[in-house]
C-alpha cells in the first residue's frame, strides 16, 4: 500500500519548557462527540493510542464524551486518579484542558486541534489546507463534469480552512472548475449526522458535482455511500477511508491525528515529552492523501504526477497555499 506524504513527526516546541524525566506512564484519551469509531477523527486517535499499547504493553484509558459537560469533568476525574498523561481530542477541549492543566500542574496534557499555552500543555495542530489543496486536484482532474463538491461538519474556521484549502487545489488543477460547499450545522452535532450528509451530497451531485470531498466527521459517512449509490465520486477525511467503498472513494486526505497520540504518550513513556505547539503540515508528513489498492484504478499517472509536484512545491516553498484561518477569507472564492 502507498501513501503520499505521510507518516514522520516533526515539531515546533515553544521556548521555556523542559524535558520531562522518565516515569511509569499512566497514559489517557479523551474523545470528542462521535464517538471512537467514527471511521474518522476519533478513530484516528484511537487507533493511535492502540499503536502505543501494542507496542509498549501498557494500557491506556479513555473516555467517550457524549456531551459537552463530560469534558471537563473527565479531564479532572483522569488527573485526579492517576493520570500522568492525557491526550484531548478536539479544539473544543481547550477551555477544559487550560482549567484542568492549572489544577494538576504535574500531568502532561496534549490537545489536538488547538492550543494552549501552559508549561505542561502540548498542542498539535495540523496545515489541513495543505493536504485539502491536494485533495481539489485530484478532484478537479477526475471531474468529467467541471463541477465538485465539498461539505463540512460544523461551521467553524477550522473546517472552513479545510474548504479553502480544497477550493486553491480545485483551481490550481482547473480554473474554470465550479466548487459547491455546504455546511452540516453550527453545533457538535454536526460531526455525527450521516443522513444530513447523504442529503447534501445528493443535492450537490443533483447539481451537477461529479466529486464531493467530505470533512464532517461522521457525517462524512453518509456522503461516501450516496456517492457510491448515486455512482459518483468521494473524497474521505482524517483516517484513510478509501476502503469503506472501493472504487468510490477517490482518495482521503490524511491527518495524522493517530501520530500526534501516539507520540504523546511515547515521549512520555520514554522521559522525552515537551510542551509547546507542533504545527504539521506537508513538511512534516503531518498531512497527505491516500492512495493505495482500493483507489489505485481511480489515481491516473498525471493525476499522481500533479500532486507529487504540488506537494514538492509547497514544502519547498515555491507555492503557498493561503490558510482561512489567518485572514478568515478566502482568495480562491
Amino acid at each position: 500500500m502507498k501513501q503520499i506524504a505521510l507518516l514522520a513527526i516533526v515539531g515546533v516546541v515553544a521556548g521555556g519548557v523542559g524535558v520531562a524525566t522518565a516515569q511509569d506512564v499512566v497514559p489517557a484519551i479523551v474523545f470528542d462527540m462521535g464517538g471512537k469509531f467514527d471511521k474518522s477523527f476519533n478513530e484516528a486517535a484511537y487507533n493511535g493510542a492502540e499503536r502505543f499499547k501494542k507496542e509498549t504493553g501498557v494500557a491506556y484509558r479513555e473516555f467517550e464524551v457524549t456531551n459537552e459537560a463530560q469534558r471537563d469533568q473527565a479531564l479532572r476525574n483522569l488527573a485526579r486518579r492517576g493520570a500522568t498523561v492525557i491526550v484531548a481530542v478536539g479544539f473544543a477541549q481547550a477551555v477544559p484542558v487550560e482549567a484542568a492543566a492549572k489544577e494538576f500542574p504535574n500531568v502532561k496534557f496534549n490537545i489536538i486541534d488547538s492550543v494552549v499555552e501552559l508549561p505542561n500543555v502540548q498542542s498539535f495542530v495540523f496545515k489541513e489546507h495543505e493536504g485539502s489543496f491536494l485533495a481539489g486536484i485530484m478532484a478537479a482532474q477526475a471531474s468529467k463534469s467541471g463541477k465538485v463538491g465539498f461539505i463540512g461538519g460544523m461551521d467553524i474556521p477550522l473546517i472552513r480552512a479545510f474548504a479553502c484549502g480544497y477550493v486553491q487545489g480545485a483551481k490550481y488543477a482547473n480554473a474554470r472548475v465550479e466548487v459547491f460547499q455546504n455546511m452540516t450545522g453550527t453545533t457538535p452535532a454536526a460531526w455525527r449526522d450521516p443522513t444530513r450528509g447523504g442529503e447534501l451530497a445528493r443535492s450537490q451531485f443533483d447539481r451537477g458535482a461529479d466529486v464531493v470531498y467530505a470533512a464532517a466527521g461522521g457525517t462524512g459517512l453518509g456522503v461516501l455511500q450516496s456517492a457510491k449509490d448515486q455512482g459518483k465520486l468521494s473524497i474521505g477525511v482524517d483516517s484513510n477511508q478509501n476502503h469503506l467503498h472501493p472504487g468510490s472513494v477517490l482518495t482521503s486526505m490524511i491527518k495524522r491525528v493517530d501520530v500526534a497520540v501516539y507520540e504523546a504518550f511515547k515521549a512520555a513513556k520514554d522521559g522525552k515529552w515537551q510542551a509547546g505547539v507542533r504545527n504539521l503540515g506537508l513538511k512534516e508528513d503531518g498531512v497527505g492523501v491516500a492512495i493505495d489498492d482500493n483507489n489505485r484504478k481511480l489515481v491516473t499517472a498525471a493525476m499522481e504526477a500533479a500532486v507529487k509536484k504540488a506537494s514538492d512545491d509547497i514544502i519547498a516553498g515555491r507555492l503557498q497555499v493561503a490558510d482561512y484561518r489567518q485572514t478568515n477569507s478566502c482568495p480562491a472564492q
